[in-house]
Parts: structure tokens; C-alpha cells; sequence
């Protein structure tokens, strides 16, 4: 297989927006489930599908370090490089890690505001200008809604798409019309998308229910699951 049909066939295609790059206004999307459900293995996905297409990714890991975040990427590549037999697999790696970023944070001194002030850094000195960021473990306990809406301008004033990770508890119900769980579930229109993965136990498998696509919550969607062995994002 070829890059280009690597690209093609991407079960990430069904979802919108389908370029994680620049558009003509930021999108904010988000992947919330219990801990240890394969959130950061979305997201990285999300990261190789924006950069396989040119786009330049800052990946912002908050309590995680800046090693296992990399196993994340490397792993993940060769199980898709792998199973679509991609040619020139090592060559691609390389060209494609130079086009990712990644930012540690421990969770007590991640903000918005320290986010703003590493990111101009990087920017203002032509180090790295990203055209996607995804934020992983981001903690929305507290008035999420406050930093989520901080983190939208922060990224309208960018023109960049963020994507989010975000825990939820089984012992917390709470829950917004449209079926986003606590914390998030009063911040749930901040969001462009949102992913919420849950287990199928008769399917062996975690299930990828897209609550919100492209702003619309209703109507049919995609089925998408996650590989339990490689945890790759599989289309039904």
C-alpha cells in the first residue's frame, strides 16, 4: 500500500472535520471515556492521519512523560504500516516524526495560559507553528466549560483544530441532553465532534459512539471500534 492510500482508507475519513488542519474556523473536538479505554490511542491516531496529509502536529501530554508519549506514536505507526503492508514504512516514519511536537505538562502546572506562553515561544522564535493540537489528559473537573472556551479562543486566534482527552467516572451520571457524561456535560457545545468510547463486552471490543459530528448531534452514524489487540481504530 501506498501512502496515499493509506490516507484514503483511514476509517477517521468517515469522521468530520475530515482535515485536522487549518480551516476556514478552528474546530474542537473531543474523546472522553472511563480510564484506560484507548483515549490516547485515538488521539495518536489523529495525529498520524493529520500528519500523513502534510500538517504539522503539537501533541500536549498533561501527566505523561515525554518517552512513553513517543512509544505511543511508534507502536501505533508499525501496527497501521503493518496491516496495510505500507511500502517505504521507515522512510515515512521519519518524515512524519519531524512534522510532531510533543509538550509535557504535569497536571498541576498545565493552563491555558502557560499552554499560550510555550506555544508563542515556539512560534515567534520559527520553531514550530503546529496546524493541530491535541491536548491528552486534559482534566475537566473543575469549570471546564471556563478553560474549554479559553481554549477555543486560543485556538480561533491560531486557526488551528484542537482535539481533547477527557476522563469520565462510572460513579458519576450526571449527563447533557445529547448523551456527553460528566465532567463535559455542560461544555458539550464547545465541541465539533465528540467521541465516546465504551466497552462491548459481546463484541470483545470498544465501541466508538460519536455523539456530535461536524456540529450535529442525531441521525445515522459511522460504526467504528477499536482493535483490542492494537487498539487501531477499525470501520464496521
Amino acid at each position: 500500500m501506498l501512502k496515499e492510500d493509506l490516507i484514503l482508507k483511514n476509517p477517521l475519513r468517515v469522521l468530520s472535520p475530515a482535515d485536522q488542519g487549518k480551516t476556514e474556523g478552528p474546530r474542537m473536538g473531543l474523546v472522553m471515556s472511563r480510564a484506560g479505554l484507548g483515549k490516547t490511542a485515538i488521539l495518536v491516531q489523529i495525529a498520524l492521519d493529520s500528519m500523513l496529509r502534510g500538517n504539522k502536529v503539537l501533541h500536549v501530554s498533561i501527566g505523561q512523560s515525554l518517552e512513553k508519549t513517543k512509544i505511543w506514536y511508534d507502536d501505533i505507526y508499525w501496527d497501521i504500516a503493518k496491516a496495510g503492508n505500507l511500502e517505504r514504512a521507515a522512510e515515512i516514519q521519519e518524515e512524519l516524526m519531524s512534522q510532531r511536537m510533543i509538550m509535557t505538562f504535569n497536571e498541576e502546572s498545565f493552563g491555558v495560559a502557560k499552554l499560550r506562553e510555550r506555544l508563542r515561544d515556539l512560534i515567534e522564535q520559527n520553531i514550530f507553528q503546529p496546524d493541530c493540537l491535541l491536548v491528552d489528559g486534559f482534566d475537566c473537573s473543575i469549570s471546564p466549560e471556563k478553560v474549554l472556551a479559553q481554549m477555543r479562543d486560543f485556538a480561533k486566534g491560531l486557526n488551528i483544530n484542537i482535539w481533547f482527552s477527557a476522563v469520565c467516572h462510572r460513579n458519576d451520571d450526571r449527563v447533557s441532553k445529547s448523551g456527553v457524561p460528566a465532567p463535559c456535560h455542560e461544555a458539550d457545545a464547545l465541541f465539533d465532534t465528540i467521541i465516546l468510547l465504551q466497552p462491548d463486552a459481546e463484541k470483545k471490543c470498544v465501541a466508538l459512539n460519536i455523539i456530535k459530528r461536524d456540529g450535529e448531534t442525531g441521525g445515522s452514524r459511522p460504526s467504528l471500534t477499536l482493535d483490542p489487540s492494537t487498539l487501531l481504530i477499525l470501520e464496521n
